[in-house]
């Protein structure tokens, strides 16, 4: 797993970037494949995401996640529930201590965030439909909710695509321009013509910042590319593979 220091810092709070690496799960989907989305064999997913749990000294019982389904919805967690009830969701809050948020993603930014005296946390899955939505204001201005100041909140965005590994189309930019102009910057000339390479890291820290963080932070790493390391559904969809794994991130307030 990854952490990162500036998290590490806060008190009371855990946190991971999980990889791939360290689960039971065979194929496609080896390892640590925590995506009960997946054609994986559920007891594996179930293994696999207790393993997880064990890396943040928790229980099982204590990881909550949702249905993401690329929206700006968050979900304030005021106690523990199971997957077969989570809602739609792409953002997860809490003040609770002792709940482990989670977000799972094969390419999306994985988003985590505490206020710096350590009282309040969130997790989110912020996709390009996600990022442009609003999900990250919606996540910030739902921990304010709880009592955070969004000038003490630390946000590290974990291992998405990176932009050498994220060409799209002519059509893509349109909904980041229309919203705001200066986005041009993060989309690059791809060598297909009309094509452009997007920079998902760089667009989803210029919306953390706008949404007033005091610390926004990015990992160095490319899902796409670095096979052994992450899940990807870019890769698998241009290998013409059936299915991908998924992988988590997770945080907590110890009790």
């Amino acid at each position: 797993m990854i952490t990162f220091n500036n998290l590490n810092d806060v008190p009371n709070v855990r946190h991971a970037f999980f990889t791939r690496e360290g689960g039971v799960s065979t194929g496609v989907y080896a390892s640590l494949n925590c995506g009960p989305g997946s054609s994986d064999l559920a007891d594996a997913v179930t293994r696999n995401r207790a393993i997880a749990m064990e890396m943040l000294d928790r229980q099982p019982g204590d990881l909550v996640t949702v249905r993401q389904a690329h929206t700006a919805d968050v979900v304030v967690v005021e106690k523990l529930f199971s997957h077969d009830q989570a809602p739609v969701a792409d953002a997860l809050v809490t003040d609770r201590p002792g709940v482990a948020l989670g977000i799972l993603t094969a390419d999306c930014a994985p988003v985590l965030f505490a206020d710096k005296k350590g009282k309040v946390i969130a997790a989110a899955h912020a996709g390009w439909k996600g990022a442009v939505g609003g999900v990250l204001d919606s996540t910030v201005k739902a921990m304010v909710g709880l009592g955070a100041n969004s000038a003490s909140i630390i946000a590290v965005v974990g291992p998405c695509i990176a932009q050498r590994s994220y060409e799209v189309g002519p059509e893509f930019p349109r909904p980041f321009l229309a919203q705001d102009p200066s986005t041009q910057s993060y989309f690059v000339k791809a060598p297909k013509p009309d094509h452009f390479m997007f920079d998902l890291k760089g667009y989803v820290l210029h919306r953390l910042r706008l949404a007033g963080v005091g610390e926004a932070h990015a990992l160095l790493a490319d899902t796409c590319f670095e096979e052994q390391r992450f899940f990807s559904y870019r890769r698998t969809t241009l290998r013409k593979e059936s299915d991908y794994g998924r992988q988590m991130s997770a945080i907590v307030i110890e009790r």
